[in-house]
């Protein structure tokens, strides 16, 4: 990892700067167009890159072959530095590893060993990315945050909260993974890439000559070397100190008989279907996992299919928390087609989602997230 020396040092507490933007630079081509378009509308321009995760860790996991692509690495820190040299304004790197490791990889990792499947992308965000950069802008005298997200917010003058809506280029959105942002949060942000589509941020960044506008997308999480979810989570469990037992268990069908065995439930995730270790004849696919009884459920496609689940954690931010039941459209993964249901609030921090049709595969530690049309009413972790 470079030492704190190699980067530029953040400025002292400045008073707030008018019209100056601190712009979220993760080295891509995304964020770097951002600074690119915010400087030829004419506003003054910062850049804060953050340092998240030692690549170095883990070196078990690095392999021989070529790296995958990931966000936040090394090399997009001195990739966000290129732009901001090109582009000639101030650029900042900013150290959350240890905020990183407590918010998002060690919840990642016990939520996997419980028997859920947790979206760490939406804990970077809510957790990590925006209420400290907020602060850490303010400090430097910007008066917003600008950021890569394709996403949109707006002021609704008429109940005066600000939304958060889907972004104009469907196959990019990313308003899935914001649920969490507050009001606060919402006032003080700006996604500019929210009404363009992929290929015109593209065309930006070329007719801006940015050094990085052919930079191919991350993929992978940046903390995942290898992309093997299960080898990072037992790995980073040896480094920690409490290398796993790999305690075998049983794989049992909906009438509890035992049809195969485990080394482990971490390995699992709800609506898996291959690498179960053992050929059925027909196809089967996991309907739970039993952290208590260290069990693996199977079943058939059929039996995966659910009606209702229950969230917590609820954040409303389009509307205030409500006490009456809401139609939504409701999307319980990323790449999950929302689908038609009702949220019946049960308290201020949960609720449960009744969809008019059953939905394949509801996942406890997925996000579920409520839609209006483009609007994001709000969203809440499925229990």
């Amino acid at each position: 990892m470079a030492s704190a020396a190699q980067f530029d040092a953040l400025p002292a507490r400045s008073k707030v700067q008018s019209g100056l933007v601190a712009v979220a630079m993760s080295g891509g081509v995304d964020s770097s167009t951002v600074a690119a378009l915010l400087q030829e509308q004419g506003r003054p321009v910062i850049g804060l890159t953050m340092q998240l995760w030692n690549q170095r860790r883990l070196p078990e996991l690095q392999g021989n072959g070529p790296a995958q692509h990931r966000c936040c690495s090394l090399d997009d820190v001195y990739d966000a530095k290129r732009v901001a040299r090109h582009l000639q304004f101030p650029h900042y790197v900013v150290n959350f590893e240890q905020q990183f490791e407590e918010r998002v990889v060690r919840p990642f990792v016990n939520e996997y060993l419980s028997g859920r499947t947790p979206v760490a992308c939406t804990n970077c965000n809510t957790d990590v990315k925006f209420e400290p950069l907020l602060r850490m802008a303010r400090q430097i005298g910007a008066e917003r945050l600008a950021t890569g997200h394709y996403a949109r917010i707006r002021k609704n003058e008429r109940t005066e909260r600000w939304e958060l809506l889907r972004a104009r280029d469907d196959s990019k959105d990313q308003s899935y993974f914001l649920w969490g942002l507050t009001q606060d949060q919402l006032s003080r942000s700006e996604f500019p890439l929210g009404e363009l589509t992929k290929d015109e941020v593209r065309a930006a960044a070329r007719r801006t000559n940015l050094p990085v506008a052919d930079k191919p997308e991350s993929m992978e999480l940046c903390f995942v070397p290898s992309g093997n979810y299960v080898q990072f989570i037992e790995a980073y469990s040896r480094e920690s100190g409490s290398p796993l037992s790999n305690r075998g268990g049983e794989i049992v069908d909906e009438q509890g008989l035992v049809i195969g065995r485990h080394n482990g439930v971490h390995q699992f995730t709800i609506g898996q279907r291959k690498g179960l270790g053992f050929a059925a004849g027909k196809p089967l696919y996991v309907l739970s996992i039993d952290r208590q009884n260290n069990r693996v459920v199977v079943g058939d496609d059929q039996s995966l299919r659910t009606a209702t689940c229950e969230v917590e954690n609820v954040n409303w931010i389009s509307q205030e928390a409500s006490s009456i039941p809401v139609r939504a459209v409701v999307k319980i993964r990323h790449q999950h087609i929302p689908a038609d249901a009702t949220v019946f609030p049960l308290d201020g921090a949960h609720a449960r989602i009744a969809f008019d049709t059953p939905q394949r595969a509801i996942t406890s530690g997925q996000g579920a997230v409520f839609y209006d049309r483009d609007r994001v009413l709000g969203g809440g972790w499925i229990r």
